[in-house]
């Protein structure tokens, strides 16, 4: 119903920044939740930040609060992870995700990922 493709991945030093996007096309955006998840080598998928469909509630893990900013753009389809003082342990594929309309879980849709890897 809804594709997702994310972009903006790549290496980077630990205390660096880097922003990913995610662009939605097959739906109507402003209907739909969305989340960044992320999955390092070896572990299993894990939570990363979710945003509203309207008021812009954000959710974070703690693992990245005060650090990752989730954020989106209506009119222009896309949500964006910003992301900040990076650690290694940041490395990770980042994938964007929306649940059905108007709901929060399950996560039905998925992007392809992006890679991110902060050297130390």
């Amino acid at each position: 119903q809804v594709q997702l493709v994310e972009s903006g991945g790549g290496l980077v030093q630990a205390g660096g920044s880097l922003r990913l996007s995610c662009a939605a096309s097959g739906g109507t955006f402003s209907s739909y939740a969305l989340g960044w998840f992320r999955q390092a080598p070896g572990k299993e998928r894990e939570f990363v930040a979710q945003i509203s469909w309207n008021s812009g509630r954000t959710n974070y893990a703690d693992s990245v609060k005060g650090r990752f900013t989730i954020s989106r753009d209506n009119a222009k389809n896309t949500v964006y992870l910003q992301m900040n003082s990076l650690k290694p342990e940041d490395t990770a594929v980042y994938y964007c995700a929306a649940p059905r309309p108007y709901t929060y879980y399950p996560y039905n849709y998925w992007g392809q990922g992006t890679q991110v890897t902060v050297s130390s």
